[in-house]
C-alpha cells in the first residue's frame, strides 16, 4: 500500500480475529467487483449489473459498518478515557464524511 493511503499516519493493531473478519469481507467485495467486471465482459443486461453493483455497495456499507463499531469501542473509547477529547472532533469530521 502507499503511505498516501495512511492520512492520519496513525497505526492500529487489531486482532487476529478483527482482522480476518475484516480481510475475509474485502476479498468477498473484491470478488463481487471482478464479477461486476465479468458481467461487462460477457455483455450481461443492465438491469443485473447494477443490481449486483447495488450488491457491491451494500456489502462496503457493512464493512463500513464492523469498522466504524470496532473504531468506537476501541480508538475512540480509549482516547476518551485518555482524556483525549480531540478524538470526538475526528469522529465527527469522519462520520461527516461518511454521510455524504
Amino acid at each position: 500500500m502507499e503511505d498516501k493511503l495512511c492520512c492520519s499516519g496513525k497505526t492500529k493493531v487489531r486482532s487476529e480475529k478483527e482482522s480476518r473478519d475484516l480481510m475475509n469481507r474485502l476479498k468477498r467485495i473484491e470478488g463481487q467487483v471482478r464479477g461486476l467486471e465479468s458481467m461487462l465482459e460477457k455483455n450481461a443486461y443492465c438491469t443485473d449489473i447494477l443490481t449486483q453493483v447495488a450488491a457491491v455497495s451494500a456489502a462496503l456499507n457493512s464493512f463500513n459498518k464492523v469498522l466504524l463499531a470496532n473504531h468506537l469501542h476501541t480508538c475512540v473509547a480509549e482516547q476518551i478515557r485518555d482524556g483525549n477529547d480531540e478524538v470526538i472532533d475526528e469522529l465527527v469530521t469522519l462520520l461527516q464524511k461518511l454521510m455524504k
